[in-house]
């Protein structure tokens, strides 16, 4: 595996942490995830292409991708369901079409000769570097996602995601807390975005298809939807599969059209084993049955001679004499009984 794939793998780890959280806790399925990651990528290239340093651009990155999430949030995250993803996929389309007939977003030719990025004078210039930027972002996201769920939000988030009327009745803010999360959810997809612009040097709309977005619902739900560690392992499980499937596409002999049937055909069939095997995620379902496999070992302070030890019948005793018991009965005291 080269470091390329490795990078490309990283990012879209961040962006998945993020959706975990959002379909895990705030039980809302977005099919928009891929148009943070573009906020987040034009914003940066954008701005260092205008003079800005690239570090403040990379920096407001996913702050311009939670402001916009804040910004269309607020009216769509009204609707539920079904009618919410469709609003999420119209948002990537509305998003795709203006950038490619915006001419102040390179149109359909893109952005190119984006800089590098640097840090202190230093430049990443090398795709080394960016494995190292990539790592310490999925870290950075990773942290923050697991101190918001065992926050007092988090505790509210779990609350929302047992029952919204139960949490609401419980003076859980359901609102606000559903926009903090699709805000912090498109800030980790805005931060994506904006390492990938530096990476790869070249933005264009095509960057950005709606297959990206179908693809981070599927490694969500393959990992374990509102799991880090799931979105995680369904990040990684993903994206080499994918990549296994381009290599097979792209042999000799193989039709122009083979690599986007093969990734829908893969996502299709790994959504149904899912379902039928692993209802709640790879990691869920693992940590389910470790726990059940270790509530059923015997203690470990009870010592294996004993448990083998087989059982014995206990000894019956003889009953003690009852006062109140009739003469000549078994239980009664002899009759030449002392006073």
């Amino acid at each position: 595996m080269n470091q390329t794939v490795l990078i490309l793998l990283g990012l879209s780890a961040m962006s998945v942490v993020g959706l975990s959280l959002l379909m895990g806790y705030a039980g809302q399925v977005s099919l928009g995830q891929a148009s943070f990651y573009a906020i987040g990528a034009y914003t940066a290239g954008l701005l260092s292409l205008h003079g800005v340093p690239t570090l403040l651009g990379l920096l407001l990155a996913p702050v311009a991708a939670a402001l916009a999430a804040v910004v269309v949030g607020i009216p769509i995250l009204r609707l539920r369901g079904h009618q919410l993803a469709f609003a999420t996929l119209a948002l990537q389309l509305i998003l795709l079409s203006v950038l490619g007939d915006a001419d102040w977003a390179g149109g359909a030719i893109g952005l190119q000769g984006l800089p590098y990025l640097s840090i202190g004078g230093f430049e990443l210039d090398e795709n080394v570097h960016y494995l190292f930027l990539a790592v310490a972002g999925v870290a950075l996201v990773s942290v923050v996602a697991w101190n918001l769920v065992r926050s007092r939000v988090g505790r509210g988030l779990r609350a929302l995601a047992t029952g919204e009327m139960a949490a609401e009745a419980s003076g859980v803010p359901v609102g606000a807390y559903r926009l903090l999360v699709f805000a912090i959810s498109a800030a980790f997809a805005g931060l994506a975005g904006g390492i990938y612009a530096f990476f790869l040097g070249y933005l264009a709309p095509g960057s950005f298809p709606v297959l990206l977005s179908i693809e981070y619902v599927v490694m969500a739900v393959v990992g374990g939807i509102g799991s880090i560690a799931g979105a995680l392992v369904g990040a990684t499980l993903i994206t080499l599969v994918v990549q296994l499937l381009t290599t097979l596409a792209t042999q000799p002999g193989m039709p122009s059209y083979a690599p986007s049937v093969l990734s829908y055909a893969v996502y299709a069939l790994l959504l149904i084993a899912v379902v039928l095997f692993v209802p709640g995620g790879i990691v869920p379902t693992l940590r389910r049955r470790s726990r059940c496999f270790v509530s059923r070992r015997p203690p470990s302070w009870l010592p294996r001679s004993r448990s083998a030890r087989p059982h014995k019948p206990p000894t019956p005793s003889t009953p003690e004499p009852s006062p109140t018991a009739p003469p000549g009965s078994p239980t009664s005291p002899p009759t030449g009984a002392a006073r």
